[in-house]
């Protein structure tokens, strides 16, 4: 399990009476950049919450670099960070500000020189004594995950990191995830965007209705389309095209 950084199995959690994850069943290697792509409402953020501890599971377990979330969920705090669906930056302060209050707060020594080198590793030096309330969006979300990586966790994860931002900004956070991979960094990212998986990730699972229901590399992904849907896997299908291929569904018109 030493190569392993999640291993979730047959995970479930409802909400009052309704059921989200029926039995949730992945691994996601060290050092890889992990997808787990669905429509929106298909439970990962309820996925996400619960392997960043901030949800209890109704069954079923999880272990985050090899701690168990349920009952090591300080081990599992420690060595993670979580960059949620919208920027959570100061906009009064500035780039460099706001770095050197999380370095603070992580109790970390020269809180100055870790804001610089990271300002320097995402580009943003330039911007680093303005407000951020002047940055664009691409920028801000680049500094959110700048800021989690305060301390260097083992494992990031992101939720649906590029929700609201334009193609420029989209482009910027997807060299940023694929540099934290190069450097060694795990990254667990959600999204709803096929291009987005198939752009950075090393192996994506994908859920429906409160189950995996196919995982695998995109090449591996694509076998699973029958041959008459080739065509639409080279025109980048939608996520609704790839859930009726894989469950077998006629396409309504």
């Amino acid at each position: 399990m030493n190569d392993i950084a999640i291993q979730v199995k047959d995970l479930k959690k409802s909400y009052k009476t309704t059921e989200v994850l029926k039995g949730v069943n992945f691994e996601a290697r060290r050092g890889e950049i992990f997808a787990l792509l669905g429509s929106n409402g298909a439970g990962k953020t309820t996925i996400v919450k619960t392997l960043t501890t901030l949800l209890k599971q109704d069954g079923g377990t999880a272990f985050v670099n090899g701690f168990d979330v349920a009952s090591k969920p300080d081990h599992v705090r420690q060595s993670i960070s979580l960059t949620g669906q919208f920027a959570a930056v100061d906009e009064i302060l500035t780039g460099r500000e706001n770095l050197i209050m999380i370095a603070r707060l992580r109790h970390l020594t020269n809180p100055i020189q870790i804001a610089d080198d990271l300002l320097n590793r995402f580009g943003l030096t330039e911007a680093a004594n303005r407000k951020v309330s002047t940055y664009s969006g691409g920028m801000r979300r680049r500094l959110d995950i700048a800021m989690s990586l305060v301390g260097k966790p083992q494992l990031i994860f992101l939720d649906e990191p590029t929700t609201g931002l334009d193609p420029e900004g989209r482009n910027e956070v997807w060299k940023t995830v694929k540099e934290l991979a190069n450097n060694g960094t795990t990254v667990f990212l959600t999204t709803q965007y096929l291009e987005e998986a198939e752009q950075l990730a090393d192996q994506i699972a994908i859920l429906h209705e409160g189950r995996i229901i196919a995982s695998g590399t995109v090449a591996e992904l694509k076998k699973l389309f029958p041959p008459e849907k080739v065509e639409y896997v080279e025109k980048q299908p939608t996520l609704e095209e790839i859930f009726l291929a894989i469950i077998g569904k006629k396409e309504e018109k």
